[in-house]
């Protein structure tokens, strides 16, 4: 069975592109810089699912993201979850965090509404974070 993205990530995200294992989605929202890695592996709702292989460079590409975006924003914090409550696929939220942030030291989830990147806004995101991961 080949790879698909679930629905509600396809709506809530852009694809940037693709690790080797995993495709990078940028979260559309703004307030936080907020990729999601989705492993392309077909009915994986955990990480324990993958095989051993899959599961060491999922950690791998999760640390490279992780530290990326954790030098280029400068985060005072990197908040690394998998929740999987609303959807069941896969998937990795990395989240850059600083001490000043609106829901700083909260989590994010659930706290505000979405405030979708302006369309120039998007443009140079995206640009940027290719340029930076890809």
């Amino acid at each position: 069975m080949p790879f698909s993205l679930h629905p509600t990530l396809k709506k809530d995200c852009i694809e940037l592109g693709r690790l080797a294992l995993c495709r990078v989605l940028l979260m559309n929202d703004s307030q936080f810089p907020w990729l999601i890695l989705v492993p392309e592996r077909e009915t994986i709702k955990e990480i324990h699912q993958l095989s051993d292989d899959d599961q060491q460079l999922l950690m791998h590409e999760s640390c490279y993201v992780a530290k990326k975006l954790a030098e280029h924003y400068q985060a005072d914090k990197m908040n690394i979850a998998t929740l999987g409550n609303r959807v069941p696929q896969l998937h990795i939220h990395h989240v850059v965090r600083y001490q000043k942030d609106k829901a700083w030291p909260e989590p994010i989830w659930g706290k505000f509404d979405v405030l979708p990147y302006t369309e120039q806004g998007l443009e140079i995101t995206i640009s940027q974070l290719r340029k930076l991961l890809l």
